[in-house]
């Protein structure tokens, strides 16, 4: 079986819609699981669409109390990267989603855990992953040996119980093959897609450093995308988590997204879909 579903749409507002709806059934199931919904949330034109359908359809579903839209107490709000600049500044993603999903919505913040970017990087992601490590579980998180083919062209399953492909030993953060810890176990991750195949602040050629980062959070100083300082979800993290979710819409990314669904493509977005047993990918673009 494939370890990606690949769901495309005609529109961008298409798209995001349907990840909204998506995404209010998954919180509502944990709701009524008495579970916390714990979700990383990521910046750019697709996220604007998302949380704008968010909001229409929690009015509609007259999801929240007393008739004011708003969502369940167990959702928790974390970030997949952040720009290291001022809460109150454009480039913020955490700006964004106050703007248009967490003021409408009426969100509390203490459900509400932002990244510091107006600190210095490696501050602001020490306590991104104190944060991280004291709201959501962790997991096991130990490396196997990478995803094979088979004589059908697809990927040999994962040990049952994971919820990722084990990091391979080439991508292990100890660059070993023993077990490397745990990690927090975020339950989604949204994600949009650059043209270059980027996800988060994870860009093609990162260093090593980066790529086998054990951390939940890395700094990157260096972005080829404006602003060069940034914060980030790391590999393992993205590995560990419970679903991850990408979003992409919007010209000239079609051969990113191909490249990206080979077996042994070589993007960031490549790289995690072959890090996991399961990546949803919401598409106003076709891979073909």
């Amino acid at each position: 079986m494939k370890n990606f579903e690949l769901i495309t749409f005609a529109t961008a507002d298409e798209l995001a819609r349907a990840a909204a709806s998506a995404w209010l059934d998954e919180i509502e199931t944990a709701q009524r699981a008495g579970k916390l919904h714990c979700v990383a949330l990521s910046g750019g034109r697709i996220a604007q669409k998302l949380f704008a359908s968010v909001v229409e359809l929690a009015k509609t579903r007259k999801i929240g109390d007393g008739g004011a839209p708003s969502l369940p107490g167990n959702v928790h709000f974390f970030w997949a990267d952040e720009r290291c600049v001022p809460p109150n500044d454009p480039e913020s993603n955490f700006h964004l989603a106050g703007e248009l999903l967490f003021a409408p919505l009426k969100i509390p913040e203490n459900q509400i855990h932002r990244i510091r970017g107006e600190l210095s990087p490696d501050k602001a992601a020490e306590l991104a992953t104190a944060e991280i490590r004291r709201v959501t579980s962790t997991a096991p998180f130990s490396p196997y040996p990478p995803p094979t083919k088979d004589r059908a062209g697809e990927r040999r399953s994962t040990p049952p119980n994971s919820n990722s492909n084990p990091l391979a030993p080439a991508l292990s953060p100890l660059k070993r093959g023993e077990g490397v810890g745990s990690q927090p176990v975020l339950d989604l991750v949204l994600l949009g897609m650059g043209e270059d195949g980027h996800i988060a602040s994870l860009f093609p050629g990162a260093p090593a450093e980066i790529v086998h980062c054990p951390a939940p959070f890395l700094a990157v100083e260096n972005s080829p995308k404006p602003p060069p300082r940034r914060l980030s979800l790391s590999y393992a993290a993205l590995a560990a988590a419970r679903q991850v979710w990408v979003l992409i819409s919007g010209a000239g990314k079609e051969k990113a997204l191909r490249e990206s669904l080979h077996l042994s493509g070589k993007t960031p977005l490549g790289r995690v879909i072959q890090l996991r047993k399961s990546t949803r990918i919401f598409s106003e673009i076709r891979s073909n």
